[in-house]
């Protein structure tokens, strides 16, 4: 990573010209920079000074120089002669998965792209849970935070809420953070953080990638409030083609379908202990990859209802076992989506 000059990133923004602003935030803009070594890099510039602002981009740029790995986004360097020091990450060209699946239009994700998408943030996930030098909880795991290039690779971002952990530890006891909607029950109502909660917040995701709909305030009327809650209601009633996305509907298989949506709903368990770990989901992802890939071989000899009872069982191994009833696991998630409040980073 690079100590950059403040005249650096001036001159690679033209002076931080509002015209290349890429992304706004609460805390501050993110800005489209070219480096003198024609690197074109994205620029975080934080509004705020704020002790707690300058932890985060303290924390960001810990946590990345640490890990390495092609779809997490890459530090490149940062400038610390302002107040708040200035981050330059890769520059990632195709924006957020929540603007991509949030559209009014028609979505420019086929299922095929969704399903790569989950893979390749599920992997990136495990690497921060058991394969970094240190265990990183990401504890902000949403749409917005996953960029995609112009080939839709995945690369997970923001790091400023993240914590670093000993290989061996469980979970820590901290300050809640994180966004409503994606924020693990468990981790909020009693301030322990561990990877479990990662998973949760990634079985929204799949949800979201499913039926693209946002986890709150959307335009459809959820039951309980949220999507999640809607969610969890039409799996236990055999009715997840109802809210699944049209083109989902027309593209994917069936099988592939119905299996990661079993996988959302473990990562979506009350209790953090029932939900699998990201390397189980990955492995069960890479699975579904691999069989969706085979169909789509021109070679491929077999008809659709043959491949089809060809296909693995890519839930199996996971405890399936729901240990509270549908009434009890409904009422839960009720109580908790009915909160108002939104914790961000």
């Amino acid at each position: 990573m690079r100590i950059l000059r403040l005249h650096e990133l001036e001159k690679a923004t033209n002076r931080f010209d509002n015209a290349l602003i890429i992304g706004r935030g609460g805390h501050g803009e993110v800005y489209k920079g070219i480096l003198s070594d024609q690197r074109v890099v994205a620029i975080k510039k934080s509004k705020i000074v704020d002790p707690a602002e300058i932890d985060q981009f303290i924390n960001e740029v810990v946590i990345l120089s640490q890990v390495n790995h092609r779809n997490i986004v890459k530090l490149y360097g940062c400038c610390l002669e302002t107040e708040v020091p200035l981050l330059a990450y890769e520059f990632i060209s195709n924006g957020t998965l929540f603007n991509h699946l949030h559209v009014e239009e028609h979505c420019s994700l086929t299922w095929t792209h969704r399903l790569r998408i989950a893979l390749e943030a599920a992997g990136a996930i495990s690497y921060l849970h058991s394969s970094a030098s240190i265990s990183i909880f990401h504890r902000d795991i949403k749409s917005s935070n996953i960029l995609l290039d112009d080939y839709f690779t995945a690369k997970v971002s923001d790091f400023g809420a993240s914590r670093s952990v000993q290989i061996d530890q469980t979970g820590i006891t901290t300050a809640i953070q994180g966004t409503h909607g994606y924020l693990d029950p468990e981790y909020y109502y009693t301030g322990r953080l561990t990877q479990k909660s990662d998973v949760y917040s990634f079985g929204v995701i799949l949800a979201e990638l499913l039926t693209r709909e946002k986890p709150l305030f959307s335009s459809r009327k959820f039951e309980g409030g949220s999507l999640i809650a809607y969610f969890s209601s039409a799996m236990q009633e055999n009715r997840l083609f109802e809210i699944l996305d049209p083109q989902v509907v027309k593209e994917g298989h069936l099988t592939e379908l119905e299996a990661v949506a079993k996988i959302s709903q473990m990562c979506l368990r009350m209790k953090g202990e029932q939900r699998p770990t990201i390397k189980e989901v990955e492995v069960r992802l890479d699975a579904l990859w691999r069989s969706n890939q085979q169909r789509k071989h021109p070679w491929t000899s077999q008809s659709s209802e043959e491949r089809q009872l060809m296909l693995p069982d890519y839930t199996a191994g996971i405890d399936t076992t729901m240990q509270c009833s549908f009434e009890q696991e409904l009422q839960s998630s009720s109580n908790f989506f009915s909160v108002n409040e939104h914790f961000s980073t």
